[in-house]
């Protein structure tokens, strides 16, 4: 009723000041002023509200999706930190592990140094004893093949008090 009343308010004007026949045409730029005045005044009463609420709404909206926006940025900027923590992690482990691996390839050679050095000392002694051992066998074959030519040929009489003063002194 109230937009009805004021709908004929707006609209008294109108028809009090339009000309009839358009005989000031030249003039009417006050009148169509007015006109245009009134006329936005009646469209601001009538959609002032809804404009209202429109743009309160869609500041609303807007403010809500840079809120959003700004809480999935928020959450990337902790995602990247949170990965460049866990990269300086893992730098720090890779060093740790190529120290601890350098480490234990130095022990590993030492030991493997250590045990060629004890290998190589245990062939020496054994090449030792060997080569003793068969000195030894080269003698007894010598003397015994020396032995058996002597008694075997008749040029050397030996007897048996003899041979057994030979072999004794030999032992000795």
């Amino acid at each position: 009723m109230k937009k009805l009343l004021l709908l004929g308010l707006a609209l008294a004007p109108m028809a009090l000041l339009a000309s009839a026949e358009g005989a000031e045409t030249n003039y009417d730029i006050v009148q169509r002023t007015v006109n245009f005045i009134i006329f936005a005044g009646i469209v601001w009463y009538l959609l002032a509200d809804k404009l209202k609420a429109f743009f309160a709404g869609r500041t609303a909206s807007i403010q809500a999706e840079l809120d959003k926006v700004q809480d999935t940025l928020k959450a990337s900027q902790e995602k990247v930190e949170n990965a460049a923590k866990k990269l300086e992690e893992a730098k720090k482990l890779a060093n740790e592990i190529v120290e601890n691996a350098k480490t234990d390839i130095d022990s590993v050679k030492k030991r493997v140094a250590d045990a060629v050095d004890a290998e190589i000392a245990n062939l020496d002694k054994g090449f030792d004893e060997k080569v003793k051992i068969e000195t030894s066998k080269a003698k007894k074959q010598i003397v015994s093949e020396v032995l058996e030519e002597l008694l075997s040929s008749d040029n050397v009489s030996i007897t048996q008090d003899e041979l057994a003063n030979i072999v004794l002194k030999k032992v000795a």
